[in-house]
């Protein structure tokens, strides 16, 4: 049983497999290049476990460290991560040890896995969940150390990597945008941005933004629903 469903959850995240291993060896060079040994990427890949601010963090190790500046961005940055925890919660009740680790290793694409695969009724979906968190936070870890070990072996500036993770944001934007039936989300979602940004200035707009769209998109759910 254990074998099918960590083979089926494989299966599942060999699309993630591709694009963290890229990622992560991008943000090990980045590392390197900046001054950072292997070392620097690979532990912080291990214990921060978010793309985005990772690359933030780099940024903010080349100058003065503010502790109060870096909890700051790391929580309006994966602040995402408290709605997709809402919706997680049933899910992962039983799981027990392994909820700790299934917490911490929750990441978008992960999050979009556990959330929507059809889970075939011989495998266990509680060990499929964990497999898929595991894998993925594999992959990423063995990104960011091949990263950091390829970064001494290249001779030559590699200039735009910290863009690295907005074009992936941009290419998923875009696949979405083209897929989805109704484009009422992403109008949505697009506008509460530029408004906010306006609004409240760029520290803020992410979270207001964000509790925002829950909350529009809860009452049309509810709308929907007493149709």
């Amino acid at each position: 049983m254990k074998s099918q469903t960590f083979k089926f959850a494989f299966q599942k995240t060999i699309p993630i497999m591709a694009g963290f291993i890229f990622l992560g060896a991008t943000y090990g060079i980045y590392m390197h290049q900046s001054g950072f040994n292997f070392l620097y990427p690979t532990l912080m890949a291990a214990t921060i476990f978010g793309g985005s601010v990772e690359f933030v963090i780099a940024n903010l190790l080349l100058g003065k460290f503010n502790p109060w500046l870096v909890f700051f961005l790391t929580f309006i940055i994966n602040s995402r991560h408290l709605f997709y925890a809402i919706s997680m919660l049933s899910k992962y009740r039983g799981t027990g040890r392994k909820q700790i680790f299934m917490v911490f290793g929750m990441c978008d694409e992960t999050f979009a896995i556990n959330y929507s695969t059809k889970v075939p009724s011989n495998i266990d979906h509680k060990e499929f969940m964990f497999y898929v968190t595991l894998l993925d936070y594999a992959y990423w870890v063995s990104g960011a150390f091949l990263g950091g070990v390829l970064g001494g072996l290249i001779t030559i500036k590699l200039p735009g990597l910290d863009f690295v993770m907005t074009a992936l944001f941009l290419v998923l934007f875009a696949n979405q945008f083209i897929n989805e039936k109704s484009h009422f989300s992403t109008i949505t979602g697009l506008l509460l941005t530029f408004i906010t940004l306006f609004v409240v200035g760029t520290q803020w707009f992410l979270l207001v933004s964000l509790i925002l769209m829950v909350i529009i998109l809860r009452i049309r759910y509810h709308r929907e629903v007493a149709k």
